[in-house]
């Protein structure tokens, strides 16, 4: 059996690519043609989560949504750097390797720094940016992710990751606007992908990255004259418990010139649970 026998390819029509990097398999999907729009996922997700909105946009875009390494259909290995700048370091080499130019970035939660990392490093290759409910500077000030941050850290935090698969299991219901959104099928999609605790090594190390990524957050937020005067559009689930609304605030205020739509049902996930607002807001934006 192969290790997407189990997706179910009707709510992932798409074909499945692979790409070496550093020694292991990137998942990813590239669907149809025209100006290419590339999509940085958080976590615990993968490119499943860009599914509703790729599958209305190939017809008009080139949609390339990779998995980092360790999450979705990429390889999990034990000894590999899963840490941002780890990801951010293959993201960069997953772009040059498919001369991606003058393309278009939407991303979310994690991914916004991964994503934005690239953009700021060649704002020049970088046309119009999409982002949501998600951070670009260090949370260790931060209470409301601090207080987080030491329980993951502890063994207690640990095994509810490596043994309890709690980000999928817990933290992304609670995610939700509308819990009724994330679907039985849609939740066993980001399940089967975190099977075992081997598996979840890279979403585990995501939960650490809360504190220890912060100066590498805040060397990009330092940066972030390179890409604020580009296109801009913000989508912001009010609902979000996990990124509290008064980020979308740091964000208005450094990109004045944005579009934000603030989703008022939606929780974090936007994208899961408003695709029809967003594809028709992405194909405004984008043309």
């Amino acid at each position: 059996m192969s290790n997407t026998d189990w997706v179910d390819r009707g709510l992932f029509p798409f074909e499945s690519r692979y790409m070496e990097l550093e020694g292991h398999r990137i998942h990813y999907i590239d669907e149809g043609a025209g100006p290419v729009i590339l999509f940085c996922h958080g976590t615990p997700e993968w490119s499943f989560g860009w599914r509703d909105l790729v599958r209305e946009l190939r017809g008009r875009y080139r949609c390339i949504a990779p998995d980092y390494l360790g999450m979705g259909l990429s390889d999990k290995p034990q000894s590999a750097d899963l840490t941002c700048r780890g990801h951010a370091r293959r993201l960069g080499m997953f772009i040059e390797r498919l001369g991606l130019e003058n393309f278009h970035l939407v991303a979310n939660d994690f991914g916004l720094g991964i994503g934005l990392s690239y953009a700021i490093a060649h704002p020049e290759k970088v046309q119009r940016i999409c982002i949501f409910n998600g951070w670009m500077w260090d949370l260790r000030w931060d209470a409301h992710y601090a207080s987080a941050g030491k329980i993951f850290k502890t063994w207690i935090g640990k095994a509810l990751y490596h043994y309890f698969n709690f980000p999928v299991k817990v933290i992304m219901p609670m995610a939700f606007g509308d819990k009724k959104k994330l679907t039985r099928e849609a939740h066993r999609h980001y399940r089967r992908a975190l099977p075992n605790p081997a598996a979840r090594r890279a979403a585990y190390t995501f939960a650490l990255e809360l504190m220890d990524a912060g100066d590498w957050w805040q060397s990009l937020w330092n940066q972030r004259e390179k890409i604020t005067s580009k296109p801009f559009l913000i989508f912001w689930g009010m609902k979000d418990k996990f990124v509290p609304s008064y980020e979308l605030e740091k964000w208005e205020k450094a990109v004045p010139g944005a579009k934000v739509v603030r989703c008022a049902e939606a929780g974090h996930f936007v994208q899961e649970e408003e695709p029809k607002l967003m594809t028709n807001e992405l194909i405004r934006f984008f043309n």
